[in-house]
């Protein structure tokens, strides 16, 4: 009895905190029995905001990673570069042989040089807007980040109005 061989997706998102809370609208949902036509009221007005990436492999977190200045193609290439192999030693090497790398279509996402870089690292194995298993944006299908690990996030990051961006790091 042989068994057929398990690809592993890597989830990966990054979230835009903000001191007023304002967040990346396409990964928030409004659900309401009582009223389907619900409003959320957003302030767009701030004045600093912290950037946080992190992914789920198999069944292990990794991350959260919080970037220095806001997200570009650039930074988020030296993620994948430098982060992300230190966050794969501890996964087994034919895991990492079968892996599929899944990312949401963030403009910082679809820059060219991620997407070269993706299909360097993972040749036909990468999920996301660009790539030869397109993740369209604004796609209404959740990873599991999106709908449990960041609503986690967010609970505590909001728990509280903060002043400072240190205060929003912590």
């Amino acid at each position: 009895m042989g068994s057929d061989p398990v690809t592993v997706v890597a989830n990966s998102v990054h979230h835009h905190f903000t001191r007023d809370g304002v967040n990346n609208t396409r990964n928030s949902h409004l659900c309401d029995c009582d009223n389907p036509h619900g409003t959320v009221e957003n302030n767009y007005q701030h004045c600093f905001s912290v950037n946080v990436w992190c992914g789920v492999i198999g069944d292990q977190l990794a991350g959260p990673h919080i970037f220095p200045q806001r997200l570009t193609g650039d930074i988020y290439t030296n993620l994948l570069q430098h982060e992300l192999p230190a966050v794969l030693e501890n996964v087994p090497i034919q895991t990492r042989r079968q892996m599929c790398y899944q990312h949401d279509g963030a403009s910082p996402h679809f820059s060219q040089v991620v997407r070269q870089y993706l299909n360097h690292k993972f040749p036909n194995r990468w999920i996301g807007r660009g790539g030869t298993q397109n993740w369209p944006t604004r796609s209404p299908d959740l990873n599991p980040l999106d709908y449990h690990v960041l609503c986690y996030m967010k609970a505590i990051a909001y728990a509280h109005k903060v002043i400072t961006r240190q205060e929003l790091l912590q």
